[in-house]
């Protein structure tokens, strides 16, 4: 793990007051409409990220969807025809928009978000790890500069190219890759980078200093992002066309191989497509796998299911989220969404490649308002990604952008609202961690789709270590009545279901809305609640089967997901000590301060009084204001205590 410059210190205090400094945010966007009710409370921006639109939710099906039904499945994976290939926990990642890193990760290597390392965090003590790509249309005008103001790791500015979506020129430092560098110490994260692709000069800082500075925490490195849609966005020529992206990624394999500052050569992932102007199967057939895959790690595709473009940049038609809010909300969206990608998920299996979604979400150009965050978009991303698991995908990346979007998985605050409990997370974050929990840790989980039960309660089995495991149910319909509530009997074929099984439920009072959603009885919290920690008693109900039938019944409110564990799980023992968390209580233009306990501070790494005086103190207004024993490197002064299953972040060092 490379840390800039790294320093292996706990930090001390000598006091009871003893004070944690976390300097301010960078500003996030500035809010073009405000509501306030009363002078003293925060302003609450009305930007897309907060945004407060509730839907009607669809109809009930006619006919309905049959409230009973039956599940045989067999109870070893070697009898299962059409199980997935082996998934990882980490099935689902995110991708960040590479000009929004500062507001999602932190400003540089010595801020680091504290709710994004919670949120994260969740997502490791299930999965065991979980990777994330930097990138998007910002990474292909990225410029490595030597500095920017107040110490930021990565700047914009408004963008003077001529495209439709405004993409702006994203600049950064090489504090970047420590930055990503410092929290991978801190949390399992892998990553993958985008390199440049506005032309062919090519820019390869980011390919240099990501195999330097991140080591085997990077994975892969993007060669192109949607270039089916260059042309269209007057990055290319209009003749521009596969064979024109087969040659440039050939270029560009040519300068990576004479470049030593890169010594991985195998590390390009393509070609990336939006699934716009071309289809896969046309850049296959340029012979794209067979020329370059010695220096392949992983064939990409990326693809949402709709636009709000329109409405964002005044593209294509007008789309009303009210007409499209029903087509999210069965299983057929998944499957109508993955069946053009079945062909190169063969593919790749063949060629012994992932192949990854690497960019979706809700709807491009930012999602829709009242669908994007909505309880039913959170059932329509985990029923997408379980769909995907179930096709040989190897992973599948949910976008997050600015506060200018409707489907972000968590949001930070703006500058003027920041405190670290005031982050906002969208329906889809618990998509992530629900998958998470449904192939663990174990890296050997496998998935089958054995829906039979109709569009609108679909449902899976997933064998781990070749054994039935757990088996996932959907109920899509909306009836508070508990009309529409159905029941899923599972047996088990060749071997006998256990005395008990334990359930976790993903529940919200209606598909569409977006407060008071729980998993397991547990929630993040509403709109600019979220310190990224879970928060009330978990609930996981125990539902006692019957032996002689050699049956259990499991019930599943409409609207609401269950995860049914048929044998022992970490996710289910009492006697797991949760996710580590990492605690602070500052805020931007404060003076923050965290607190912790000084009596086991007194005895923290073993130092005497004397030796704590020699660490200095690292509060805004101290004396010495940063450690005096040593002189730290910038970028090296993020120290962590680990107490009792909390982290606290700090910063030694005023940039």
């Amino acid at each position: 793990m490379l840390l800039r410059e790294v320093w292996s210190l706990t930090l001390l205090f000598a006091a009871v007051n003893a004070r944690v400094t976390v300097y301010g945010q960078i500003p996030q966007a500035h809010a073009t409409s405000v509501s306030t009710t009363n002078a003293a409370a925060p302003t609450r921006v009305l930007l897309p990220a907060y945004d407060e639109t509730i839907l009607t939710p669809p109809p009930l099906p006619d006919p309905p969807t049959p409230k009973l039904f039956t599940l045989n499945l067999p109870a070893n994976g070697e009898n299962v025809n059409g199980l997935s290939i082996p998934q990882q926990g980490s099935f689902f990642g995110f991708s960040i928009e590479m000009s929004v890193i500062n507001q999602v990760l932190g400003k540089n290597s010595t801020h680091i978000q504290v709710p994004f390392l919670n949120l994260m965090s969740n997502i490791q003590q299930r999965a065991g790890g979980l990777e994330i790509r930097l990138g998007g249309n910002t990474q292909e005008f990225a410029v490595h500069v030597e500095t920017l103001e107040n110490h930021a790791a990565v700047g914009k500015e408004k963008s003077n190219l001529q495209n439709p979506t405004l993409t702006p020129a994203v600049m950064y430092t090489t504090d970047l890759f420590y930055l990503a560098s410092n929290i991978s110490s801190l949390v399992n994260i892998q990553w993958y980078l985008g390199i440049p692709f506005n032309d062919t000069n090519w820019r390869l800082q980011i390919a240099e200093l990501g195999q330097e500075i991140l080591g085997d925490n990077l994975l892969g490195l993007q060669a192109g992002n949607e270039p089916d849609l260059y042309a269209a966005h007057n990055h290319r020529p209009p003749e521009y066309n596969e064979f024109d992206y087969f040659g440039e990624f050939g270029e560009l394999v040519v300068a990576i191989a004479n470049n030593d500052k890169i010594p991985r050569k195998n590390m390009l992932i393509g070609p990336s497509l939006a699934h716009a102007a071309w289809t896969l199967e046309q850049v296959w057939n340029t012979g794209f796998i067979e020329a370059y895959g010695d220096s392949l790690s992983v064939l990409s595709i990326e693809n949402y299911p709709n636009n709000n473009c329109f409405a964002q940049f005044g593209l294509g038609a007008a789309k009303d989220p009210q007409t499209e809010f029903p087509s999210y909300l069965n299983h057929d969206a998944g499957r109508n969404l993955v069946a053009p990608f079945l062909n190169s998920s063969r593919i790749a299996q063949e060629v012994g490649k992932p192949f990854i979604m690497f960019e979706t979400n809700t709807a491009s150009c930012g999602g829709f308002p009242g669908i994007s965050d909505s309880f039913g978009a959170g059932l329509w991303a985990l029923d997408y990604g379980l769909t995907m698991a179930a096709s040989n995908f190897s992973g599948a990346m949910l976008h997050v952008g600015g506060q200018n979007v409707y489907y972000n998985p968590f949001t930070s605050p703006p500058t003027n609202m920041s405190t670290f409990s005031d982050w906002t997370v969208g329906a889809v974050y618990y998509s992530v961690l629900i998958v998470a929990e449904v192939f663990g840790a174990s890296n050997t989980s496998q998935i089958i789709d054995v829906s039979n039960n109709g569009i609108f309660a679909p449902s899976y089995a997933i064998y781990e270590n070749g054994a039935l495991a757990r088996v996932a149910l959907f109920n899509f319909n909306d009836d508070a009545s508990g009309n529409s509530d159905i029941t899923a009997t599972v047996t088990v074929d060749g071997g006998a279901v256990p005395p008990q099984v334990k359930v976790k439920y993903f529940s919200g009072d209606s598909v569409s809305v977006k407060t008071n959603l729980t998993w397991a009885g547990q929630t993040l919290g509403n709109k600019f609640q979220v310190d990224g920690r879970m928060k009330g008693e978990l609930d996981i109900v125990t539902i006692d089967c019957d032996l002689p039938s050699n049956t259990c019944q499991v019930p599943v409110k409409a609207p609401g997901f269950a995860l049914v564990f048929l044998t022992d799980s970490p996710a289910v023992q009492s006697e797991s000590s949760g996710a580590v968390t990492f605690a602070t209580s500052a805020q931007t233009r404060t003076i923050n301060t965290a607190t912790v306990d000084p009596e086991v501070l007194a005895t923290s790494n073993g130092k005497s009084g004397r030796e704590r005086a020699l660490m200095g103190s690292t509060s805004k207004g101290s004396v010495s204001g940063a450690v005096s024993a040593l002189t730290l490197v910038p970028g090296a002064s993020i120290f962590f205590a680990i107490l009792g299953g909390a982290a606290l972040a700090a910063v030694g060092i005023v940039r």
